[in-house]
């Protein structure tokens, strides 16, 4: 591995798959070469990457064999593509189960950073920001393990409490409302249940968790993204990521032990994340999973082409259109310019997103994506038409793969798959859908909700009975 050491402020990022590099370390890619054009005399910046678990060595190990250099393939809706090389990493570290690397690299007072990707489920929230203790996962590292996000913390801010090596920023990168608060939350009672006093204190005084809401379609790295990286620049990259052209990221100006100058890449500092966060996490992520979910359920196997049919389009325009825009409605964006946006993004063929990538966790995208304008327009006394197919579709998928017929193996972190049997076997599934409290949390079981689901159960059956018997229309 490559153990490269510079007098750079380092961000020591957890989680180091295809959205990160295509993504945060891009940014600081970008602010590093505007540094050095202009010559700056600014602190540097670099990246230290590595992963809790050991399931993406082999990319590490190709990672740290260049250094932690890599080529960005980036393509436009129009297919135009373009390949810039990127240089923000500069340590990869040895994935090891007891996580001796990274506790060793986030303990060195160069790190000022801590970022991390682990997926929503990782965090083991449920609505009222309460770690679900249940998860074997969790429980193990509240004993004393390291396998998710507050292990893994918790052994690091031990080590830098430990040998005095300062305050530190935790920066949440993944796709959970309000991250940095929830994040914060959870690491606070994961503490508390440890009865780690001292740590605790440390904590408290000690870090940051500033929000953030990042965006960037960025697919699953394919044999032909290497191909066409060799055929257009001449160098065969072991490690390549592609994504589409388009990228944000709105990050809360909130940082304990400095930052780069992100702005200068066009990241948004800004003080409130929260209107931002909601448009991207209920219009783009809740759409997202409505068109694998659907896409799916008719055969499709690419997010594009779903978006390309017509009925499929118009389950998410619906979706946005009827009840989210009333739900976040004043806000600082156009929602339905955003809403067009997303769905043109949707729509890119050149991206080549698959519905296995973007349907996976859906018992962490139901209650963090779909649920609260859900129960925002039933609060209101409005009926959830629109939204409710979203979860109908989930079910219809969730049915299929109980009986193994889906083309592909579903990936859910958080989802009991005894549970989800038991639910099917029930005298009423979806009754009893509607009554688990990990979906729904206070609505769970509520008249409310099983006749909106119910009304849109019916909305789907019909759609598929029309489609199985040939019916498709394409847009």
């Amino acid at each position: 591995m490559n153990t490269e050491r510079s007098d750079a402020n380092v961000i020591l990022h957890i989680g180091a798959g295809s959205f990160h590099r295509a993504h945060q370390a891009w940014y600081l890619h970008r602010v590093n070469e505007l540094r050095a054009a202009k010559e700056a005399d600014e602190a540097d910046w670099s990246l230290t990457v590595g992963n809790i678990r050991g399931d993406m060595n082999a990319v590490l190990d190709a990672l740290a064999a260049q250094s932690g250099v890599y080529t960005l393939e980036t393509v436009t809706p129009q297919g135009e593509r373009a390949y810039e090389t990127i240089r923000s990493i500069r340590r990869v570290l040895p994935w090891a189960a007891d996580l001796a690397p990274l506790v060793e690299a986030g303990a060195d007072p160069a790190c000022k950073i801590i970022s991390f990707t682990v997926t929503e489920g990782g965090y083991y929230l449920d609505e009222h920001d309460r770690l679900d203790t249940a998860n074997p996962d969790l429980a193990a590292d509240l004993a004393g393990g390291r396998t998710t996000i507050y292990g893994a913390l918790a052994a690091i801010l031990e080590a830098r409490m430990r040998c005095n090596a300062g305050p530190v920023t935790l920066q949440s990168c993944d796709n959970l409302r309000s991250n940095g608060k929830r994040f914060r939350a959870g690491m606070t009672e994961f503490l508390d249940r440890r009865g780690a006093t001292a740590l605790r204190e440390w904590f408290d005084n000690n870090t940051a968790c500033p929000e953030s809401m990042v965006d960037r379609i960025t697919p699953r790295p394919t044999p032909d993204v290497r191909e066409r990286v060799l055929a257009a620049t001449g160098v065969d990259d072991a490690c390549p990521v592609m994504g589409e052209a388009f990228i944000q990221w709105v990050i809360e100006d909130r940082f304990i032990a400095g930052r780069p100058a992100w702005e200068r890449a066009g990241a948004e500092l800004v003080e409130s994340v929260m209107p931002y966060e909601e448009a991207k996490i209920r219009i783009l992520n809740a759409s997202h999973s409505c068109i694998a979910w659907a896409g799916t359920l008719v055969g499709l196997a690419y997010i594009h082409e779903g978006t390309a049919d017509a009925e499929i389009r118009q389950f998410a325009h619906d979706y946005v259109t009827e009840d989210v825009i009333p739900c976040l409605t004043p806000s600082p964006i156009n929602l339905a310019r955003y809403r067009d946006v997303v769905l043109e993004r949707f729509g890119n063929p050149f991206i080549q997103d698959t519905n296995q990538r973007v349907a996976a966790d859906g018992f962490s995208k139901i209650p963090g994506f779909i649920a609260p304008t859900l129960a925002q327009r039933i609060d209101a006394g409005k009926q959830p038409a629109a939204t409710a197919v979203l979860p109908a579709l989930f079910f219809r998928f969730l049915e299929r793969w109980q009986r193994g017929e889906l083309p592909y193996t579903y990936q859910d972190g958080v989802m009991d798959e005894r549970a989800v049997r038991a639910m099917f076997a029930a005298t009423d599934p979806l009754v009893a859908f509607a009554a688990d409290r990990l979906l729904w949390g206070r609505m769970a079981g509520t008249a409310a909700l099983v006749d909106a689901l119910r009304v849109a159960l019916a909305r789907v059956d019909a759609w598929l009975a029309k489609r199985n018997a040939g019916g498709r229309t394409q847009g």
